[in-house]
């Protein structure tokens, strides 16, 4: 009988001096609804320029005191979609800290400092920080799936029409005569949600839906193998 397994993703991390020791007491890696409270009428601090840092931005306009996005490159727009680009831009809480890069972060027994680079200017500037976000992403821990399940270049498993080729059939070796179901893998009955699936919304509301439709996807498929 198959099943869900729970692999999930292993985030890349920040690094800077300090960042680790500190992590879980102020420096994160990805973010919840809680955080968000949490930090309300602080200063927060986030890294990353895709979209994923781009919709935390704005999540946390709504309770921060301020929002600085940390990004390395020159422009957002190399790596962001332009709706949430013009949602930043507009808000009047968030600052875009291009070509910058956070170099170091200290704090007791809670983060109360970080060092930021500016590359442009060659230089270095420190400020009061409680609240660190990173948002570069994150690689799946799909390794010990070998080639028994297909996944993206990034290992990512690929589930329901993402499994399609371009004529809309199923992948080579599929073995049923329907199509492989919205959250199932090459291989009938494993089924994958939340993080680990390929273009998943990588937020734990999204992950909970997704494992709720997954548990519905393997009755059905239980009931057909009866």
């Amino acid at each position: 009988m198959r099943s869900c397994w729970r692999p999930g993703v292993s985030y890349n991390k920040l690094q800077a001096p300090g960042l680790a020791e500190l992590s879980g007491r102020g420096v994160y890696y990805g973010a919840a609804a809680h955080e968000a409270a949490n930090a309300r009428g602080s200063d927060v601090y986030i890294v990353g320029a895709a979209n994923s840092a781009g919709q935390a931005a704005l999540f946390f306009s709504r309770y921060a005191k301020r929002v600085f996005m940390v990004v390395r490159g020159t422009d957002i727009r190399a790596s962001m979609s332009e709706y949430l680009v013009a949602r930043i831009e507009a808000d009047p809480l968030i600052e875009v800290l291009t070509c910058t890069e956070v170099v170091a972060g200290e704090g007791d027994e809670h983060l109360e400092r970080l060092t930021l680079r500016d590359n442009a200017a060659g230089t270095s500037t420190v400020v009061d920080a409680q609240w660190l976000f990173v948002f570069i992403g994150a690689l799946p821990t799909t390794e010990w799936l070998g080639d028994a399940v297909r996944r993206d270049s990034r290992g990512f498993v690929l589930t329901g029409p993402d499994l399609l080729d371009e004529d809309q059939r199923p992948p080579q070796g599929w073995p049923l005569s329907r199509d492989p179901y919205l959250l199932e893998s090459s291989v009938p009955g494993i089924f994958a949600a939340g993080d680990v699936r390929a273009d998943s919304v990588k937020r734990v509301a999204s992950a909970v839906g997704e494992g709720a439709l997954a548990v519905t996807l393997i009755h059905r498929y239980l009931a057909e193998a009866t």
